[in-house]
This record gives C-alpha cells, sequence and structure tokens, in this order.
C-alpha cells in the first residue's frame, strides 16, 4: 500500500481545563499560542493529509480557525484525548489517524511520520505508537516515566509506571529499556472500537489508556526513535521549551 492509496489524518485533541497549567493551549510562545506551534508542526508532516485541532473549547476554536488551521468542535463529554479523536474520526473519511498531543510545541514531523510508515507496509498493523531509549535509572524509577517492553517483533508486551522488566539479578541496561512516547496512530476501525471499549482493569490500575487496547487483544506495534519529547505540563516546562528555542535561535 502507497501513501497516495491512504488518507492519514492527524488530530491534535485541545481543552482548556488542565489541573497543573490551565489554559494550556493558548499561552504564548514567541507571540503564538502554543496550539498553533504543534499545528504548525503537524503539517509539516510528509505523510498527513490533513491536520485538525478537537477540541470543545469556542476560545480555542476561534484562535486556530482565525490561524488558518482546520478545527473540529467536540463534545465537553469527551473524557480524553482518545474521545475526541474518535468524534473526529466518526465524521471524517481517513483510514489511519494519528494522535498528536496538543502540548508538544517542540514535536518533530519525522516522529509524526514515523507511526505512519508500518501502516503502508503492513496491512495487518491496527495501532502503532512510539519508544525511547530509557537514559538513567531515575528515568527508570519514575513513574511519570511510563515503560514499555516489547517483544521481539517489536510490539507491545506491556506498559508500565513501575520499572519494568524487573531485572533480577544485574543493573538494568538502560540502552535496551524503553520509555513510551504519547503519540499514537490507529485505523479508523481500530479507533472506534476503541471508544466503545469499556475500561479495563489494568488501564485504570495504571492509568494508561493503551492498555484498553492490549486487554482487549489488539497488537502495538513500537517504533523506536531517537526523539526525545518534552512536553509543557507545567510552566516550568514551558520555560525549558523556551530555552530549547531560543537556543536553536527559533525565538
Amino acid at each position: 500500500m502507497s501513501k497516495q492509496d491512504i488518507k492519514i489524518i492527524g488530530v491534535i485533541p485541545a481543552r482548556l481545563e488542565s489541573t497543573r497549567f490551565p489554559e494550556k493551549p493558548l499561552v504564548k510562545i514567541a507571540g503564538r499560542e502554543m496550539i498553533l506551534w504543534v499545528a504548525d508542526a503537524a503539517l509539516k508532516a510528509a505523510n498527513l493529509s490533513k491536520v485538525i485541532v478537537a477540541t470543545d473549547s469556542d476560545r480555542i476554536f476561534d484562535v486556530v480557525k482565525k490561524a488558518g488551521f482546520d478545527c473540529e468542535m467536540t463534545s465537553k463529554y469527551c473524557r480524553s484525548g482518545s474521545d475526541r479523536l474518535c468524534e473526529v474520526a466518526a465524521k471524517t473519511d481517513g483510514k489511519i489517524y494519528v494522535n498528536i498531543q496538543g502540548d508538544e510545541p517542540l514535536i518533530e514531523p519525522a516522529l509524526i511520520d514515523s507511526v505512519t510508515k508500518p501502516f503502508l507496509n503492513d496491512p495487518d498493523i491496527s495501532v502503532t505508537t512510539a519508544v525511547t531509549a530509557i537514559k538513567d535509572e531515575s528515568e527508570f524509577k519514575s513513574p511519570d516515566c511510563v515503560k514499555a517492553v516489547l517483544d521481539k517483533k517489536n510490539f507491545a508486551m506491556y506498559f508500565s509506571r513501575s520499572p519494568i522488566p524487573f531485572f533480577r539479578s544485574k543493573k538494568p541496561q538502560f540502552e535496551n529499556v524503553y520509555k513510551h512516547i504519547g503519540i499514537y496512530a490507529y485505523t479508523r476501525n481500530a479507533l472506534l472500537d476503541f471508544a466503545n471499549l469499556s475500561k479495563s482493569l489494568c488501564e485504570e490500575a495504571e492509568s494508561l489508556e493503551q492498555l484498553r487496547f492490549l486487554e482487549n487483544g489488539y497488537k502495538i506495534y513500537c517504533i523506536k526513535t531517537q526523539y526525545v519529547n518534552k512536553g509543557v505540563d507545567t510552566p516550568g516546562d514551558l520555560e525549558e521549551v523556551l530555552k530549547i528555542l531560543k537556543d536553536k535561535r527559533e525565538v
């Protein structure tokens, strides 16, 4: 299957409410709202046919539309970004949908393309995501770093906030231990099926949506990447992003 045979839509879920950083998508970076930085980066991905911001906020909708990007209003009752993605998928005719985090203004277009490529080569793949090697022991032990254990074909065996795998008799080899990067791509059927599945036991225990797929028999193909994501969860994270951009002389 070639790129010309498949319509791939990038969706950026965005909401105003955030416990740690209220109104985060509209925070200004060099005079432009953060959500616009993400949309700009997504449009540079070679494999995307279209990019849509999905929100329940009139303010975000107005900012995005004024800047010339596509935006869809979604229900205020969506529990997660995945639910917003499902609403967009139900109203559009894409074959593959990419869930792009709205709080990653530094996201690399190449990362977005990397999670779409497996669909072009293997029609049996229904869900993809990305992982990268863990840096050190503190990251390995942190519950904020989601660990991924892969099989020999790079399909996920499990995701956890706990340090996995457990190294019983030797120190972890961090180049072979992976953390999850929160970008996903799904076939339309897998995404709509996900919306109709009840929350699963491990999903609720770990607070990790992707476990709903694994617990219901879906396989998640993982792309290994050198990309290191920098999301904005707090005002402190924003300061780090600004420093990175200044170092790159982009602001």
